[in-house]
């Protein structure tokens, strides 16, 4: 062997040091495991990596770098550059985003829920209220109408609902209280324990869920069209990360969002499909609550939970009025445009 390299042969080896060393690796932060709800993430980092010439990663980590209540917390501090996390987890971090989880929204498709939820990201109070956790919203998490599954007789009336014990977050959570209902925010990921220990009778999940976490195995019922609104769940980078960005790197990461979105709505699509069977399947009974029902819930919970959220917001000197407002009218563009 020779001593020394060569003049071409230490160029080399400083050429690959150099492009190691330019190359940038993030780490996103969800929970539970690989499914619907994440497979926009999954394409934003295949998508990254590809217009990078793998110059570019994004890891995505189930579980393994935080709690799902904690994981702004971790953008924050920087522990990690890209995470999920829903706004019902803990309202006070992010008491603006609540508005999007408000019950009976009217919010039909996602590609309504899309449409609405990047008007309220772009809003100014919006991202001010995220850069208090230093954190950029990039995409949502679009999900449907939430409904119940449920052990023993269905519950398909509000009477049925007093002292129910139920898994539902946020918006959806007051919904219930409205009508009598317990409600208890456990992170999705506990809510089958929670169900198998009893410490709730029903759990109000959109369809992605009740599959992942295992608690349609548990259903002995599940409500067809309550579909009392849903949880919004977006999706934050660090905003010194993002700055730290090349010019390359950040137009890579903000040309994808699009695509891993429409990704995102074609395999949800799959889904809503395959959960037909796995209903059939597992022989759970379709409840369906009557118009009668349905306009007494919306009743209790709709107009007095909006009111009694503009006005905690302008208590906190927030424009409530205003995050609704904007909401109301994506929902009306994105409705004419179909």
């Amino acid at each position: 062997m020779t001593k020394f390299l060569t003049g071409a042969a230490v160029a080399a080896l400083s050429v690959a040091f150099a492009a190691e060393a330019s190359a940038t690796e993030w780490n996103a932060s969800v929970w539970g495991k690989r499914r619907a709800f994440t497979e926009h993430i999954e394409k934003l980092a295949e998508l990254v990596s590809e217009k990078t010439g793998g110059e570019f990663t994004i890891n995505v980590s189930y579980g393994g770098l935080s709690q799902p209540k904690e994981n702004l917390d971790g953008i924050e501090i920087g522990a990690f550059e890209m995470a999920q996390f829903c706004a019902g987890y803990h309202e006070d971090k992010n008491p603006t985003l609540t508005v999007l989880e408000l019950p009976f929204l009217g919010v039909n498709t996602l590609e309504e829920e899309v449409a609405v939820s990047n008007a309220v990201y772009a809003h100014p109070a919006v991202q001010d209220d995220m850069a208090r956790w230093n954190a950029k919203l990039i995409m949502s998490s679009p999900m449907p109408q939430y409904n119940l599954v449920g052990t023993g007789e269905p519950r398909d009336t509000l009477e049925d609902f007093d002292g129910m014990r139920v898994r539902a977050t946020g918006g959806l959570g007051e919904a219930f209280r409205a009508v009598g209902g317990v409600p208890t925010s456990v992170p999705s990921n506990e809510a089958y324990s929670a169900m198998e220990a009893g410490v709730v009778d029903t759990v109000a999940f959109a369809p992605h869920a009740h599959l992942s976490f295992g608690t349609i195995n548990r259903a002995d019922w599940w409500t067809a069209n309550l579909n009392p609104g849903t949880v919004n769940c977006p999706v934050v980078v660090n905003i010194d990360a993002y700055d730290a960005l090349s010019p390359e790197e950040k137009e890579a990461l903000d040309s994808s969002v699009d695509e891993a979105i429409a990704y995102y709505l074609e395999t949800y699509g799959k889904l809503m499909t395959k959960w037909e069977s796995v209903l059939a399947e597992k022989g759970v009974t379709k409840v369906v609550i009557s118009d009668d029902q349905l306009a007494a819930f919306r009743a209790k919970a709709a107009d007095p939970i909006r009111a009694q959220w503009v006005e905690d917001m302008n208590a906190k000197g927030l424009p409530g009025q205003e995050l609704y407002d904007t909401l109301e009218g994506a929902l009306a563009q994105a409705r004419a445009g179909n």
